[in-house]
């Protein structure tokens, strides 16, 4: 049985279909990379997983039980977690007020380790307006993982992030799921730091599942290169 997984995924608007047919599966500890061409469905995906959107067809399964029909706020509180492309941070609130007011909320009320990896140590008692935009995406990064849910759904953690800087959030994505055995599911534009920190890779495609496997071989795919690898690597 997997952690988490999703079978045959769809969600149409009337006549447009945004997914089809999708499957995925994570379990502990495994990174998990989502890429595609703009338009492909990945945010509606993520969107799908984690409640936001409504399924047209298709389960969403925690440990084996169909959770399809819970919120997002029930997801959240049985483990599964989610960031998103723009941050979340409160402007007028400190990183420190904002760590342990998450911290709270999700049973996790020492936070220590998840501020040593990301280097907020510096910044903890600055309020998130005045902080740079690469060090509220690690804010925003922290509250995702705080609570140690089970599963963790990242949609582009590091959108508008140079790329330095885009490889390191992920190294910390990977190093933090690894450390706390946390599923996490990565959809991101750098096709590099996905390749190179993902266990797994997913493609997606005009709403559909292209290929999904080991990194290596998803690269030499000759539809992948062909939709997506071919104009963005």
């Amino acid at each position: 049985m997997n952690l988490f997984e999703g079978r045959d995924v769809t969600v149409r608007y009337g006549a447009v279909r945004a997914l089809e047919g999708v499957d995925i599966s994570v379990d502990p500890g495994v990174v998990h990379g989502i890429i595609g061409p703009n338009g492909a469905g990945k945010s509606t995906f993520i969107d799908a997983l984690s409640g936001r959107r409504r399924l047209s067809r298709g389960k969403v399964l925690l440990r084996g039980d169909d959770i399809s029909k819970r919120s997002v706020v029930w997801r959240r509180h049985h483990g599964v977690s989610r960031s998103f492309q723009k941050t979340s941070v409160f402007p007028s609130m400190t990183v420190r007020d904002q760590l342990d007011m998450v911290g709270w909320q999700n049973g996790e009320p020492d936070v220590s380790e998840i501020v040593d990896v990301l280097d907020l140590g510096p910044v903890m008692d600055t309020v998130c307006s005045e902080i740079a935009y690469g060090t509220q995406r690690s804010v925003d990064l922290a509250m995702a993982l705080i609570g140690r849910p089970d599963v963790v759904l990242l949609d582009e953690p590091c959108a508008g992030l140079v790329a330095s800087e885009s490889i390191r959030t992920l190294e910390h994505i990977r190093y933090l799921c690894k450390e706390r055995e946390v599923g996490a599911l990565v959809v991101d534009h750098n096709v590099e730091g996905i390749f190179g920190t993902c266990d797994v890779v997913s493609v997606l495609n005009l709403g559909q599942l292209l290929t999904t496997g080991e990194p290596a071989t998803v690269r030499k795919d000759p539809a992948v290169i062909e939709a997506y690898l071919g104009s963005a690597a």
